[in-house]
C-alpha cells in the first residue's frame, strides 16, 4: 500500500509497522491499514501532507502515543476525538457533553478505568 507521495523514510516506516503487526497476530489487511494510517498521521505532523486535521497536529506522536488511544485500548477515544465524531453526526450539545456523554451519543461505549 506504499503510495507515490511517501518518500523512502515513510516506505520503511510502513514496511517496519506492518511487520511489527503481523508478528504480533494482526491480519494482513488490519496490518496495512493500521500501518498506513501511522504513516499518514506522522506526515501530517511534519508537514509533509496537504491536508491535516487539526488533531493530528498537535496530537501525541503515534510512536510515543503506542497504542494508548486506539479506539477500544485502555483510554479509548479522546475527548477531541469523540467531539469530532460527534460535529460529523450532527448531535446537538455536543459543547457541554462530558467525555462520557460524548462517548454514549457517538454510540462507541468508552471503557472507564478502575
Amino acid at each position: 500500500m506504499p503510495q507515490k507521495t511517501w518518500s523512502t523514510k515513510r516506505e520503511r516506516q510502513y514496511k517496519h509497522i506492518k511487520k511489527g503487526l503481523k508478528r504480533r497476530g494482526r491480519s494482513e489487511n488490519t496490518a496495512e491499514r493500521i500501518a498506513a494510517a501511522t504513516v499518514n498521521k506522522e506526515r501530517a505532523r511534519t508537514g509533509e501532507a496537504k491536508t491535516a486535521s487539526r488533531l493530528s497536529k498537535k496530537d501525541v506522536s503515534s510512536g510515543r502515543r503506542g497504542g494508548l488511544r486506539s479506539h477500544s485500548g485502555p483510554g479509548g477515544r479522546t475527548r477531541d476525538q469523540l467531539y469530532e465524531a460527534a460535529k460529523r453526526k450532527g448531535i446537538k450539545g455536543r459543547s457541554k457533553m462530558t467525555k462520557a456523554q460524548l462517548a454514549r451519543a457517538v454510540g462507541g461505549a468508552e471503557r472507564r478505568r478502575g
